[in-house]
């Protein structure tokens, strides 16, 4: 089965699994554990940021993290398609109290314009403004990245106004490897930052959360009130420093694979997409001129050994990933076309 849902479902190197079964541990919520110790240190200091936190899953990192730069009854502006307000379970509005204000952008990238249109004084009628938070790579847009000229300039505009930035980063190693700017010069003005090391990174499990000491000593309680204590959690610290260290060298070869394979979908009848905008590791497709709904279509390609996902009403969305070989790219376009050419073939009239 050739498995090309999400980066999510990455197996952990042989190199991760001897460092996990051969690491030092505590217990971490008494902050014990040196090997997660040593993780949340590495990470701060790849960031330039003060202090992080290793907390089990980026949902858990980004709930934190607007926690700490609200209050209820706030509002928290993101795009339309945003993970924050998407794929969380409304926990902005359930552990926060807070309203998000949802900008519908058409690449889930915001400028300054639209964010400073939306923001809401403290007037007595307006749940007040007090975060916005900037997905970088967008996942549900297919990857897409903001320039760096204007993540600066959000974060400076949005300071200048008494606000805080949080930046959604589950796949920002990707979008260093794809601009060429470091992670901690990407989030040099940011206030936090969540990250994945379980994603392109490859651990099996586990997220960082990245900003000033003082926030990140409020994050470690409201981690444990998420029940996000792990105890002895420096077995999966482990395999995430080799994450951390190690894996994001290889991104490139993930972002070549799908550039390769939306290449070549573009030439299939019935899908639609702009290869150009393939800039990380995902590819989102739009179906409908295949007539199958995407239930049907992914089911046709799971017969054949072939997992894909949905972005959506007609769109499907591919993620390669380090346990995807170009190979099984090959064979998983293989596969599309068989599925798809009796489907699309011209009607004989």
């Amino acid at each position: 089965m050739i498995d090309l849902r999400s980066d999510t479902v990455t197996l952990p190197t042989e190199a991760m699994r001897r460092a996990m079964a051969t690491a030092e541990v505590g217990d971490d919520v008494y902050g014990e554990d040196p090997t997660v110790n040593r993780l949340e240190t590495r990470a701060a200091e790849i960031f330039e940021k003060e202090a992080a936190l290793f907390v089990p899953t980026g949902t858990m990192g980004n709930t934190i993290a607007v926690k700490l730069h609200t209050e209820p009854g706030h509002e928290v502006i993101c795009d339309d398609r945003a993970h924050v307000l998407d794929w969380e379970l409304a926990m902005t509005a359930w552990f926060s109290g807070c309203l998000i204000r949802a900008v519908p952008t058409p690449d889930g990238i915001l400028t300054w314009k639209q964010i400073d249109a939306m923001i809401k004084p403290g007037n007595g009628f307006y749940a007040p403004t007090a975060l916005v938070v900037l997905e970088h790579p967008h996942n549900m847009q297919g990857g897409t990245l903001y320039d760096l000229a204007s993540i600066d300039e959000i974060c400076d505009r949005v300071h200048d106004r008494g606000l805080k930035i949080h930046i959604d980063g589950a796949r920002i190693f990707n979008a260093s490897v794809a601009s060429g700017h470091s992670v901690a010069r990407i989030a040099q003005k940011a206030d936090t930052v969540m990250f994945c090391l379980s994603k392109g990174l490859g651990a099996p499990v586990g997220s960082m959360l990245v900003g000033t000491a003082a926030a990140i000593a409020r994050g470690r309680h409201l981690r444990k009130r998420l029940g996000g204590g792990m105890r002895q959690a420096g077995v999966l610290a482990a395999a995430g420093l080799i994450a951390l260290e190690e894996m994001p060298a290889r991104l490139r070869e993930d972002h070549d694979n799908a550039r390769w394979i939306a290449e070549r979908l573009k030439n299939i009848p019935g899908i639609a997409l702009d290869p150009e905008k393939v800039r990380t590791n995902i590819v989102v497709f739009d179906i409908a001129g295949t007539g199958l709904p995407f239930a049907e279509l992914s089911a046709l390609l799971k017969s054949k050994g072939l997992l894909i996902s949905t972005a959506g009403g007609t769109r499907a969305r591919i993620v390669t990933n380090l346990n995807v070989s170009r190979q099984d790219c090959e064979t998983a376009l293989r596969l599309l076309e068989e599925v798809l050419a009796p489907v699309c073939a011209p009607k004989a009239i």
